[in-house]
């Protein structure tokens, strides 16, 4: 008989990239158990981080970084109740309290992961703002990680343009247009240029 625990041996917690490899896609089995959606959401934000890093001629090891990073943004909706997501944006001051919780949830279920220790800023930082008034600490422009500011306009990008998110309201042409309306208050100005010069 097989048991199945929470707890790993120490063998996770080596550090070849096999291992991180078998981390991640670990995590993004569960991702895709809570939501087939949230796990196609976030294949396609690493995808665009991953372009973004590349056009701001990021070293490889960041850009790696970003990628895993981007991937596992949203690990902490594992701890947000279906129906809360199901309703978003469209939230109670009470479930926005939920839903905001998931950016800390998440870097907390990666804490005691070694792999992972650098990409926790940038899972816990993806929604600040770069005029302040983010959450969950409400940093502001530089203060926020770079590989969050990216992840933060990728992030906004994907929900309002592909299918396999349930906000599918924008063109890309209109999506676009509202990112360069934020940029300098929701957004880094120098990310959204380069976001939209790698969408061509």
């Amino acid at each position: 008989m097989v048991m199945l625990t929470l707890m790993q041996g120490p063998e996770i917690y080596s550090g070849d990239s096999e291992t991180i490899d078998k981390v991640i896609a670990n995590l993004m089995q569960l991702i895709q158990l809570k939501s087939s959606n949230l796990y196609l959401h976030s294949q396609q934000v690493a995808n665009y981080a991953v372009s973004v890093a590349a056009k701001m001629r990021l070293p490889r090891e960041e850009i790696e970084r970003i990628r895993l990073a981007a991937l596992l943004h949203d690990i902490g909706h594992l701890t947000v109740p279906n129906a809360v997501l199901a309703k978003v944006p469209y939230l109670s001051t009470r479930e926005m309290t939920v839903f905001k919780n998931h950016c800390n949830a998440g870097s907390y279920m990666l804490e005691n992961i070694a792999q992972c220790q650098e990409h926790i800023p940038y899972i816990r930082y993806h929604h600040e703002r770069w005029d302040g008034k983010g959450y969950p600490k409400r940093l502001k422009g530089v203060n926020i990680p770079l590989g969050a500011r990216i992840i933060s306009v990728v992030n906004y990008y994907d929900r309002f343009i592909n299918p396999c998110t349930e906000h599918w309201e924008k063109t890309k042409e209109e999506a676009v247009k509202e990112l360069q309306n934020m940029s300098g208050t929701a957004f880094d100005p120098e990310i959204v240029k380069a976001f939209i010069e790698s969408l061509g």
